[in-house]
């Protein structure tokens, strides 16, 4: 049910809800209270002085309408609801915020409400300026920057800038809230009021600050301009451009405005002005304007006018509070800072404890390992001590093994020199006896090439023969008798009896010759035998020789190895032989003889071999031992 179908008797009073920026409050008002009560009760429960600048707003038939108080509240066009709904909104903005606006209460309302304005865009603000004001109103919000409590993404419900800055650049909303964090983070020392009262001074330079704007016409029939109303005075504006006005009429020039239905005039104050005629869209917009141009013309005038004692006591008390609130954020910025240094020092002095302890904790380890440490170098000082024993006395006993293979040394230097000289005698009979075999080898090369003639002059005789032999018998036949030819025949046969003794004569020579070349093969073969047996000797010697050397220097190189027990267990295996020489058999073939030869020789590895001839068919091989070993030849 209305509150206008009711009757006094049945109602004596009704509610309404105010909604501010930042509370709501639901009062009672009595059936004939006029709207300058309930704006009285409104601000006193507020504790709002300044109350020329406010005012109650509601919306009517889809047009926003400021209740008037010198009017009763039920004979306005309120709307049909219960509880009826009002808006408390500041109705004038000031010239300079800083100098009019006393009360923190009246500065923190201005603030919500044009910082609304501000991200719904009815104020025009570049992205520079938006992304500032954004940082103040997080430092009036949340104070200084907290790494602790203002964790990544505590801006995701707050609502920070404009939506046309945010579509112009390129950035996710999680980028924008991580840049402007970044910069609130270097806003520090600045309290809530302060904070407040910068945002309000950036915003009142700009050009839509406090202004309200009315669609008009020169004419009856056309609209094609704005009428824009602020706290400097009135402006004119094409549909197009909300900033620049194209005129503009200050609250000091202006004589008079007119309102005569839907026609209003602005009489400038110098008479070489026109008047500016306009109309508006209907009798209640031109009723909004005028009563807005004539309140903005009373606050202007009023501002020039010696504040009375009530604003002038006001504006004493919000000085002495601003200056108390100012001590008291210093007090507060100091103590935070002594709180914040005394905390510093605390965890400087927490993490100075904790390595102490630490160091405490490492030493005592230290001391403890030092203990163990100490305790085994006194039992190795003692096996080292004990050790020190032993090795004095094996160094005894090696200086005195040392002395006695230093006399075996001097000893076997002397042998090894005998050992040469006899080596180098071997090499002289070695090249006699090379000399004497090649020499003997040409010898028994012309024999076989005598023998060989021998045996084909034999061949031709005996074929001759044959051949005579063959024609003589017939001849004999016919030219001689029987007895004759008989004769002739034996004596023949005779002759060549003679001539093939002769031949065997001959052979009998060679083969003796023969048998004498093998004799002395056989002399020159055991003579290089006992040469073989010599130096297979001094090999021996030789090598038992290097063995003690090899043994002398291990001894000096290492001290350890001159210990007796070392000398029982390993040395014996140096005693051994260090090579085993593979054999080598060499026979000596004379053409049309059997083998005379096989002789099993023995040498070191590591050996060059050389070759000569004895005769056809025949070879000696030699081999010579390489430098490392003893320059000897093995036949």
């Amino acid at each position: 049910m209305s509150i206008r179908g009711l009757t006094r008797k049945q109602l004596k009073n009704f509610r309404v809800k105010i909604m501010t920026m930042d509370s709501e409050m639901e009062l009672t008002c009595e059936m004939n209270w006029k709207g300058s009560v309930l704006f009285g009760l409104a601000c006193e429960t507020l504790g709002l002085k300044e109350s020329w600048f406010f005012g109650l707003q509601f919306t009517s038939n889809g047009m926003d309408t400021w209740l008037k108080l010198d009017k009763k509240i039920l004979q306005q066009d309120l709307p049909k609801e219960e509880p009826t709904k009002f808006r408390f909104l500041a109705k004038f903005y000031p010239e300079n915020v800083a100098e009019e606006l006393v009360q923190d209460i009246t500065r923190h309302l201005f603030f919500l409400q044009v910082k609304k304005q501000i991200l719904d865009e009815e104020i025009h603000c570049l992205p520079e300026a938006s992304v500032l004001l954004a940082l103040f109103a997080l430092q009036a919000k949340y104070g200084d920057y907290n790494p602790n409590i203002h964790q990544p993404g505590f801006l995701s419900k707050d609502e920070l800038l404009p939506q046309r800055v945010l579509q112009q650049y390129q950035m996710t909303s999680e980028m924008w809230q991580e840049k402007i964090t970044a910069w609130y983070a270097e806003h520090r020392g600045t309290d809530r009021d302060e904070a407040e009262m910068n945002y309000l001074k950036i915003a009142q330079d700009l050009d839509m600050f406090g202004m309200n704007y009315f669609p008009i016409s020169q004419s009856n029939t056309d609209s094609n301009i704005l009428l824009g109303v602020n706290a400097k005075g009135i402006h004119i504006f094409s549909i197009n451009n909300k900033i620049i006005p194209l005129k503009s009429f200050k609250w000091g020039d202006i004589r008079n405005i007119n309102y005569n239905y839907k026609k209003l005039k602005i009489i400038p104050i110098s008479r070489k002005e026109d008047v500016f005629k306009f109309y508006s869209s209907g009798h209640k917009v031109d009723k909004l304007i005028y009563d807005l141009c004539t309140g903005n013309h009373r606050l202007f005038m009023t501002k020039r006018k010696v504040d009375s004692k009530d604003i002038q006591q006001m504006k004493n008390q919000a000085k002495l509070e601003r200056t108390r609130k100012k001590i008291e954020h210093q007090n507060l910025l100091r103590e935070k800072q002594l709180r914040e240094d005394a905390e510093r020092a605390k965890e400087d002095m927490e993490r100075r404890l904790f390595q102490l302890e630490d160091e405490a904790r490492q030493a005592n380890e230290a001391l403890i390992c030092s203990n163990e440490t100490a305790e085994l170098m006194a039992e190795k000082a003692q096996i080292a001590e004990e050790e020190a024993k032993l090795l004095a006395q094996n160094a005894v006993e090696t200086r005195q093994e040392m002395q006695r293979l230093e006399i075996s040394v001097l000893k076997s230097k002397e042998e090894m020199q005998l050992m040469e000289q006899k080596m180098r005698e071997a090499d002289m009979i070695t090249v006699k006896l090379i000399k004497e075999s090649d020499r003997r080898a040409k010898e028994a090369e012309q024999l076989e090439q005598d023998l060989r003639k021998a045996r084909e002059a034999e061949r031709n005789a005996k074929q001759r023969l044959m051949d005579v032999s063959s024609l003589c018998q017939p001849l004999a036949a016919k030219c001689f008798p029987l007895d004759v030819t008989d004769g002739f025949i034996e004596n023949r046969i005779i002759s060549l009896d003679a001539s093939d003794t002769d031949i065997k004569r001959l052979s009998l020579e060679i083969e003796k010759e023969r048998l004498d070349y093998l004799e002395k093969s056989r002399q020159l073969e055991s003579q290089l035998n006992d040469l073989k047996t010599e130096l297979r000797t001094l090999k021996r010697e030789d090598r038992q020789l290097s063995l003690q050397s090899l043994w002398n220097g291990t001894l000096r190189s290492k001290d350890h190895l001159h210990d007796p027990l070392w000398m029982t267990t390993y040395g014996e295996q140096y005693r051994r032989p260090l090579y085993t020489t593979p054999s080598l058999q060499t026979v000596s073939t004379v053409s049309g003889s059997p083998d005379w030869s096989n002789n099993d020789i023995r040498t070191q590895p590591m050996v060059t071999q050389s070759s000569f001839s004895l005769g056809r068919g025949s070879k000696i091989n030699i081999r010579q031992a390489n430098k490392n070993a003893f320059d000897v030849i093995y036949i």
